[in-house]
């Protein structure tokens, strides 16, 4: 299941990647936000990055005018793995060496077809495990406050 959610000006661009997500048989749930009004990034940010770090979600895509606010939002839940991406090759190489759980896009930034581009690239891309698992593991040792140098 695929955790979705946006502010006021990813409203659109939220359903454009909710309709190819049922082209390509992959189910979703919608944190918000519902209505083309001013409202909070953080707060839908946050109930979509918990939904995902506490396994109600495989993976969550997040929407707001730059993608920045909403991916810093929600990289503050622990067990999150957030990537902020405008073009294809970071968002598949974030999944790939990175396992990156969290994808954010900003609707002011990409167009439709480009975001589609970029979620589905991460969407079916493969962590690839081997040293990039010792450099997650690295990552989530630091989130635990157990990392040392």
């Amino acid at each position: 299941m695929i955790a979705l959610a946006c502010d006021h000006t990813g409203l659109d661009l939220k359903r454009e990647i909710a309709g190819m997500l049922d082209e390509m048989g992959l189910e979703w749930k919608d944190f918000g936000t519902f209505e083309p009004v001013s409202c909070d990034y953080p707060l839908y940010g946050y109930r979509a990055a918990k939904a995902v770090a506490d396994g109600e979600c495989d993976r969550g895509i997040l929407i707001c005018g730059t993608g920045i606010g909403i991916g810093i939002a929600a990289s503050k839940v622990k067990g999150t793995r957030v990537c902020t991406c405008s073009d294809v090759y970071s968002a598949e190489l974030s999944k790939r060496h990175n396992n990156s759980n969290i994808l954010t896009m900003g609707a002011r930034v990409v167009g439709v077809d480009l975001a589609k581009m970029i979620a589905r690239h991460w969407l079916t891309a493969e962590f690839e495990g081997g040293r990039h698992q010792r450099r997650v593991d690295m990552i989530t040792a630091i989130e635990e406050g157990a990392f040392s140098c």
